[in-house]
Order: structure tokens, then sequence, then C-alpha cells
């Protein structure tokens, strides 16, 4: 326990010395006091994927379909409260949409601050959605960005949560709320044979995210124009790690859709492109693993 205690101090110091001080209002916030819960899920995550992968080489694939009815539903309706509350608190604090600092809007803060939390804690939720994967043996489907994408957000939201917990953080996890809410009905609506063929909008859902991506660039970028007092290296860091999301998700989509055309249409294509969850939510497939045939 001493060379762990160690460890964290290390850990919390560097940080520290990196990014300066951290906001007083999350102290003692649950998880955010020390980066080794973060971190050591994040390594479990990983191993949960090795292991979980040789565990079921040589099993069925299990179902799972009233646990990811249960899922999606859940994960909707927390999208629905962040998106809802995020609104109102920026509203309260009277946000400016270009540039929002850290302290000025008050309580409202505080409050922008306590649904950011969630989203940091969401984040682990959704390690999930890839176990699910291996549980139901869709390999294919755990991709590079898939896993970048899940486990870099749940380490970058962290440090979000420690150093920049409001202010113009709010703006990318109102978004991905909102892409969220459609992106979790379209899993949990296509558990069900019945509705499959009403699920022809997936195509439109990649490029919602992908406009979420550049949307949210957009944003950070414009309190570089006008500074407001948000630090710059944080901005700048946000914008080069949503660019590389936009190089992956482009990448992605003209995998998915441009070369389809080209194609024989005589069978269904191969299970596994995938479109998974975005920021934030990335990639994002037909289901949790539920169907792999492209909803018409």
């Amino acid at each position: 326990m001493e060379h762990l205690k160690a460890f964290d101090d290390e850990i919390n110091a560097f940080l520290d010395n990196m990014f300066g001080p951290r906001d007083s209002r999350v102290r003692g916030w649950f998880m955010l006091d020390s980066y080794l819960p973060t971190f050591f899920l994040t390594v479990l995550y990983l191993l949960s994927i090795w292991l979980g992968n040789k565990y079921m080489k040589n099993r069925h694939a299990l179902s799972l379909r009233g646990i990811l009815t249960l899922y999606n539903l859940g994960i909707t309706l927390l999208s629905v409260y962040m998106l809802a509350e995020l609104i109102l608190s920026s509203w309260e604090g009277g946000y400016n949409l270009q540039c929002q600092d850290l302290t000025s809007a008050g309580e409202a803060d505080v409050r922008v601050a306590k649904v950011l939390w969630w989203y940091y804690f969401s984040k682990s939720i959704e390690f999930l959605d890839t176990i699910f994967f291996v549980l139901r043996k869709k390999t294919s489907q755990i991709t590079f960005l898939h896993v970048y994408h899940h486990a870099s957000m749940f380490n970058i939201w962290w440090c979000v949560l420690n150093w920049i917990p409001c202010g113009q953080s709010f703006f990318g996890p109102t978004l991905n709320s909102f892409i969220h809410i459609l992106m979790y009905s379209y899993y949990g609506l296509s558990v069900f044979p019945s509705m499959h063929k009403y699920l022809w909008w997936k195509k439109y859902l990649t490029q919602a995210q992908l406009v979420q991506f550049v949307l949210t660039i957009t944003h950070t970028l414009s309190a570089v124009v006008k500074p407001c007092g948000f630090p710059f290296g944080c901005l700048i860091f946000q914008s080069s790690y949503m660019l590389t999301l936009v190089i992956l998700f482009l990448n992605f989509y003209v995998q998915t859709y441009r070369k389809k055309p080209m194609k024989k249409n005589t069978q269904e294509p191969p299970a596994g492109k995938e479109v998974k969850n975005g920021f934030s939510k990335a990639c994002f497939t037909a289901t949790n693993g539920v169907i792999n045939k492209k909803a018409q």
C-alpha cells in the first residue's frame, strides 16, 4: 500500500506541475482527487478485452438481449438528463457561446461541473460497449478507433474535471449528449427484429457525429480567436484530440459508405463495420453487438 500511495503522489505531483493548481470546487468529488482509479479502470478495460477474447475463443457467443435493452435505455436516459441540465445550467449562467471563462458564472459554473462529472463517469460505464462485443464474439467491431476513443475519453475527462470543469468545456458534452440520445435509441430499437425496417437512418447518424466533431473544434478555436481567460493550452489540446477523431472517423466513413456501391449487392456486407459511440462517443455500429445486418 505504501508503494501504491507513493506512486499516486508522484503522478499527482507530475500533473500538478504540468497543469498548475487544480480547481478547488471539485475537491473531494468521487474519483477526482487521485488519478489511480481512472488509470486502473482503464487498464482493467484493456485487459478485459484481451483476456475476454481468449476466454470466449472456444465458447458460444452470448445473446444478452435483455441486458442490452436495459443498458441502452439507461444510457439514453442519462444522456437526456445531461443534455437538459447542461442547457439549463449554461443558460442560467449566461454562458457566452464564443468563449466562456471558468469563474464568472458563480453557482451556475458549479452546476455545470456537476453535470460534467456525470459525463466523465459515464465514460467508464460505456466501457461495457466493448465488453458486450467481447461476450457476443463481435471481435471485428473492436477496432483501434473504438478502443482509442473509449480509453482516451475517460482519462481526458478526468483531467478536464480537475482543471477546467466548467466554462468553455460545456459545449462538446452538450452536443455529444444529444448524439448519444439518438445513437443509444437506435441501439435499443435494433434489439427488436420488428423495428429493423425503420432503422434506415444509420448513415445519417454517422454524418451527425462527424458534424459534432467539426462544431466542437470550431467552438474550441473560437476561444483562441477571442480569448476570455480560458486556458490556451487546454484549447489547443482539445482541438488536436478532436482532429484525431475527425481523421479516424472520416477514414471509417469512407471505408463504410463511399466504397459500398462498388461492391456487388448479392449478399450482406461483412459484420463489424463500426461507428461507435461519440465525445465524448467517435464510432458507431449497427448496434451494441445485437445485430450485424444493415438496418433497412
